[in-house]
């Protein structure tokens, strides 16, 4: 496997965030002007969130989250793959991090269970810690 095929799930993941930063807007922006919520008042988060529905909220919080543990992963990603790490196990573990957080974007959207919200991204962490721990014992086995 080249390193190009290797970074799929990496391109999946931001075209993946592509789609909710969409999402986001395509419901915020409607919901904004049904609340009147004037956009020079939300120049901060949280100032106007009140005003608007839960599921309008929960996509931008999604949106937000898909910005804070991905950034490990892609980071994980570009290591493995600049330093001899792109294997099959490597990339099957990518490809699950990257459908779990899938998964965890429609469970927080349409979901109000928190506790499956949390066990998709505990599913994914631990992806993501096995794809992290493969790395380490990799470059500390290496010759």
């Amino acid at each position: 496997m080249t390193n190009i095929g290797f970074l799929y799930p990496v391109l999946a993941l931001v075209v993946w965030t592509l789609v909710m930063w969409l999402w986001m807007y395509v419901t915020r922006i409607p919901a904004m002007q049904k609340a009147q919520v004037n956009p020079n008042d939300a120049r901060h988060p949280g100032t106007y969130g009140e005003k608007l529905p839960a599921n309008v909220r929960s996509v931008a919080d999604n949106y937000n989250h898909l910005h804070e543990q991905p950034t490990i992963f892609y980071a994980l990603m570009f290591f493995a793959a600049l330093t001899g790490g792109a294997d099959n196990t490597a990339t099957y573990l990518a490809w699950a991090y990257v459908g779990l957080r899938v998964v965890h974007s429609f469970v927080q959207i349409l979901s109000p269970k928190v506790v499956q919200r949390f066990m998709m991204f505990a599913l994914a962490s631990l992806v993501l810690f096995i794809l992290a721990g493969k790395e380490v014992v990799r470059i500390l086995t290496l010759p």
